[in-house]
């Protein structure tokens, strides 16, 4: 980069020293050696952009809407078994930082994690950080009955507890929704929760990263993760609730409970 850089200087002066050496401009050959220098800096500044974007291109290439469509009817939505007990926090992998607005203007930073012993201030609302939050991910419409299936069972378990929290999630990935103006429009005529302790919220824009974080391939299923105080998934779900999974969610949440 830093060759690159110097190469680009130095064909400035190049360039530079030609035009003022003729009035009329820089010589043909002078513009042309400092259009090819430009060029190949801006490739090498923008080649791992480039890989990305074509690694991105091929995976999402690789799976199509009728695949998932296959998948769902073959496992009505089990794309993966659930887990049958907390996972302890040795093994248990971070939730990935996601932006979420509410339908009442405000904006939230998941997973809500408390801060270190040792700081001494913290963000605002660290008073609130739940013991245990079951975030619900929809991708499209068809998952949000799922993830209700989730957090309906869940909220009635715990619901005395102040310290739970439901998170639904929906996915908008139009660039017409999440741009600001109409963003601002939708989230007024959005559905609100009239419960404190469940919140109804929306992440705007691309989520590729994301979803490569959690393995998240079927966009029309639904994702369910028990989060800890600090941030970690320590149950995972998927689909629909059955009863014996919603059995073994309740007693993982009141491990973390008891734990705190």
């Amino acid at each position: 980069m830093l060759r690159a850089r110097g190469a680009a200087g130095a064909l400035l002066r190049l360039a530079g020293a030609g035009a003022f050496a003729q009035s009329g401009g820089a010589p043909p050959l002078a513009r042309a050696a400092f259009t090819r220098g430009f060029l190949d800096l801006h490739k090498m500044v923008n080649k791992e952009a480039i890989e990305k974007e074509k690694a991105r291109l091929k995976d999402e290439m690789s799976r199509g809407y009728f695949a998932d469509i296959s998948e769902i009817r073959k496992n009505q939505g089990k794309i993966a078994t659930a887990s049958k007990a907390i996972i302890p926090e040795a093994d248990a992998a971070e939730f990935p930082d996601l932006v979420v607005e509410s339908p009442d203007g405000g904006a939230l930073h998941l997973p809500l994690v408390a801060p270190a012993p040792e700081d001494d201030g913290g963000e605002a609302g660290v008073g609130v950080i739940p013991d245990a939050s079951l975030v619900c991910l929809s991708f499209r419409a068809s998952s949000q009955k799922m993830a209700e299936s989730w957090s309906s069972p869940f909220l009635d378990a715990f619901g005395a507890d102040k310290n739970i929290h439901v998170y639904e999630v929906s996915f908008i990935d139009s660039w017409l929704l999440s741009s600001s103006p109409v963003r601002q429009a939708f989230l007024k005529v959005m559905r609100k929760s009239n419960n404190p302790q469940r919140h109804i919220v929306y992440a705007f824009g691309d989520h590729y990263d994301f979803r490569k974080k959690l393995q998240i391939i079927n966009l029309l299923t639904g994702y369910i993760y028990l989060i800890d105080r600090q941030g970690r998934i320590r149950w995972q779900g998927f689909g629909s609730a059955t009863q014996e999974e919603l059995s073994s969610l309740t007693a993982s949440t009141s491990i973390l409970l008891d734990d705190k």
